[in-house]
């Protein structure tokens, strides 16, 4: 007796029936796959983008807005400070490092920062092709960026002013590539890279000013050239200390004593991943919950599988067939709906994520890996067996109170 070919023609007679059950038990676990997928993602995403980053320094506002908008490039900028103001800090023998950030600018919906070479090293980015810029109005383009607008060394960007493509044009002064960076898994890979100087540059032009420094240079006053230097300003610092006594002092002293804001992105990220948690918790709940009725969906089905097929039961049990078999059988039937569900729950959650890619990639420029299985997975994949077992078992137990000759009789 083919046990396999039975369990699959009776789970076709039935088609609509377990196909319910079935489809329940794939909502179930494309929902809880999604959200374990995405959570876990962003969460690596997260981390590996602060990682070194002790504290961020930028303008008075929201010390979230500050930490989104200075290292992960998702948010709008909290204002400008005074480069000058900003580098002093960097003299308190705590700091370690401190990498200037300046935002912006776009070209094509990607964000154009003005740092320097520390900034590329801090992620520990490499070239693809190409070299590092070396001057103002020469920039290096993250991977994702390149591959995206198909951009290669020597190409020139005219950038607009603001953080999406519809902002105003810069048209006095174009960028040009100089090296694309390899794929990094950071935020990186969907930035466009250029000196500070570059940043400064263009704005002075786009307001009808010569190069204020070049111009003082000419004129042979370096006070008026330092003067004019300790004006220009940058959007946020990112700062890594030598020991924890920095971070016990110095964000405290610059939040009271300096018209800066200090930002821990440690504390910030934490503190939103907590509140999006309970969102989080209530949808593994409720994706929990539709498996469980799937499960009793299955048991529902096959215990009245059972009643309606009492006769044919006796039937085969008189024509040899053991009452293992048979409850291997109905258990057979219970699984093959699990692990068709399972299957195609994979398949709901990685359409899903497939979308979530697409809306990510166009508002933050960030990226999904559909092809990730976790351990999650593996042990919704368990968490699947185990309730259609359970749920084929306990009716399938029903095969032991057959009475052959008075159920064949009765018919």
């Amino acid at each position: 007796m083919n046990i396999l070919k039975i369990s699959y023609k009776n789970l076709s007679t039935k088609g609509l029936t377990n196909g319910l059950s079935t489809l329940l038990m794939a909502l179930g676990v494309g929902i809880i796959s999604l959200i374990l997928t995405v959570s876990k993602q962003l969460d690596e995403q997260f981390t590996n983008n602060i990682k070194g980053i002790d504290m961020v320094v930028g303008a008075k506002g929201s010390p979230l807005q500050l930490i989104l908008s200075s290292i992960y490039q998702i948010d709008a900028p909290t204002g400008n400070i005074n480069y000058a103001e900003a580098k002093s800090i960097t003299k308190n023998p705590f700091i370690k490092q401190a990498i200037p950030v300046s935002v912006g600018d776009s070209y094509a919906g990607y964000r154009i920062v003005g740092s320097d070479s520390t900034y590329i090293l801090h992620y520990k980015a490499l070239l693809e092709s190409g070299l590092l810029f070396k001057k103002p109005l020469e920039c290096v383009v993250g991977n994702s960026v390149a591959k995206k607008l198909k951009l290669k060394i020597g190409d020139q960007l005219q950038t607009s002013h603001g953080l999406d493509s519809e902002g105003e044009k810069h048209e006095k002064s174009t960028y040009l590539i100089t090296g694309i960076l390899s794929y990094n898994n950071s935020v990186i890979d969907q930035l466009i890279i250029t000196p500070l100087e570059s940043v400064w540059n263009v704005h002075e032009h786009d307001g009808n000013q010569s190069n204020v420094l070049d111009l003082l240079e000419e004129e042979d006053h370096p006070e008026k050239k330092a003067e004019a230097t300790n004006q220009k300003e940058i959007t946020a610092l990112l700062v890594k200390f030598r020991n924890p006594m920095g971070l016990m002092t110095i964000p405290r002293n610059i939040n009271t004593n300096t018209n800066m804001q200090a930002a821990l992105p440690a504390i910030e990220i934490n503190r939103l991943f907590a509140l999006l948690g309970v969102g989080v918790d209530t949808l593994k709940w409720m994706a929990f919950l539709i498996i469980l009725v799937s499960g009793i969906s299955v048991f529902v089905s096959l215990f009245n599988s059972l009643k309606e097929r009492k006769y044919e039961m006796a039937l085969m049990l008189s024509l040899g067939a053991s009452r293992i078999q048979l409850f291997i059988l109905l258990l057979l039937e219970g699984l093959f709906i699990g692990i068709i569900g399972y299957f195609l729950g994979i398949l709901i959650s990685r359409l899903g994520l497939f979308w979530m890619s697409k809306a990510s990639e166009q508002n933050f420029h960030h990226q999904f890996d559909l092809l990730n299985l976790s351990l999650d997975d593996l042990f919704i994949f368990l968490a699947c067996v185990f309730i259609s077992f359970i749920a084929a078992a306990l009716p399938s137990i029903g095969i032991y109170k057959i009475n052959i000759s008075e159920t064949l009789s009765d018919q």
